[in-house]
């Protein structure tokens, strides 16, 4: 296979920011783009503007809330899974999984959990179990899987600046950071980590405090491998440029080369 790649990005909004979208998608030309936190219900979403940018999509959606979407190009992905199975009661859409090129790829957005401890963390908690089981199922599959997504998980303490102002935070608490570690252990590879191994590298700048003037990140942005992925990963990085642009998400699109 010539070299593929595959993105995720949390958009934070995909109406207000569907200029850096489109203009992201024009300078870094993924083939898979996988999208978070559109905040727009699916009669909102803006597929004739994706359509326009050379870009077939499948989507779920939510009113002002959560959302995923897979982007192709020049394609149309096919659409395998609509939701995270587990509990038929879950209303929120941050599952999605499709088929682009031979490929599994699975847009996710795992619950914050914060504030913690409380109904919210629990959430998290109990989507991550139905995830780890659910991805059991994936792990195996001959076919190349990527789940991409923002885990809201800082992985270990190297994933952070500080992790002593975040204490208390659902994304660094041992129990987020255990089932992190459950899910690997399935024999997921941990992308940007495979990439580099001892590199202090970030997904995420918040707004406050000058964290993005001041490089004080968060890696919670994710892309695990199954075994028939990890097998032709080439490279993995993080287009920080995004993040410094007027009005971006929080987060800068990470990826992945497969080849």
């Amino acid at each position: 296979m010539s070299a593929f790649k595959i993105a995720t990005f949390n958009i934070n909004g995909i109406r207000s920011r569907l200029p850096a979208l489109l203009a992201w998608l024009e300078r870094e030309a993924p083939d898979v783009a996988c999208l978070q936190e559109l905040k727009a219900a699916d009669a909102a979403f803006p597929i004739d503007a994706i359509r326009q940018a050379g870009y077939g999509a499948v989507w779920h959606g939510q009113t002002s809330w959560n959302g995923v979407a897979v982007l192709a190009k020049g394609a149309d992905p096919v659409e395998v899974r609509r939701g995270l199975p587990g509990d038929p009661d879950d209303k929120h859409s941050r599952y999605l999984e499709a088929e682009v090129n031979g490929i599994l790829v699975a847009s996710l957005y795992l619950p914050n959990g914060n504030p913690q401890p409380g109904p919210k963390f629990d959430y998290k908690l109990a989507w991550f179990e139905r995830l780890i089981e659910h991805a059991a199922t994936l792990v195996r599959k001959r076919q190349p899987v990527v789940l991409a997504g923002d885990y809201n998980v800082v992985p270990t303490d190297e994933d952070i600046y500080n992790p002593r102002s975040w204490l208390k935070d659902a994304l660094l608490q041992p129990e987020s950071r255990e089932c992190y570690r459950r899910l690997l252990a399935q024999g997921w590879t941990d992308a940007l980590r495979a990439r580099y191994p001892d590199e202090r590298i970030y997904t995420f700048w918040d707004y406050f405090r000058q964290h993005w003037q001041k490089n004080s990140g968060l890696r919670i942005d994710h892309l695990l491998l199954n075994a028939g992925a990890a097998s032709q990963l080439r490279d993995a990085g993080v287009d920080r440029w995004v993040r410094g642009e007027a009005h971006a998400s929080d987060h800068a699109p990470t990826w992945i080369v497969l080849g």
